[in-house]
């Protein structure tokens, strides 16, 4: 059973910046696919962005030039860089990982709360 945890959420006002970090139980391995989730009150989890054992990013259109999520899979941390933050970015943000032949695992997640 992998484990994730999330770091990193609060409060901010609109405009600024947050980093959340997820860090894995177990080593990152190839083919791991990996990705950052919210869930904004009422309604449904969306994909924020997701990031492969290659670097190759995917990111939600509402998010694309504000965000960018990165990996360091020696310390088996993904990392997510939120810039100009928005009101309508205030959600729980969730990690998951996928692992080749395991399947995929979730986090507990995280609060971001933006203010205007």
């Amino acid at each position: 059973q992998v484990q994730l945890v999330e770091s990193g959420g609060g409060l901010v006002q609109a405009g600024g910046s947050l980093r959340l970090s997820c860090v894995a139980s177990e080593i990152i391995v190839s083919g791991t696919v990996m990705a950052w989730y919210r869930q904004p009150p009422g309604r449904q989890r969306e994909l924020v962005a997701s990031i492969t054992t290659d670097g190759s990013t995917n990111y939600g259109d509402s998010v694309k030039g504000r965000f960018t999520i990165s990996r360091d899979n020696a310390q088996k941390t993904v990392y997510l860089q939120m810039n100009s933050l928005k009101v309508e970015d205030t959600a729980v943000y969730s990690c998951s990982g996928y692992w080749p032949r395991r399947g995929t695992y979730w986090g507990q997640g995280t609060q971001v709360t933006v203010s205007s």
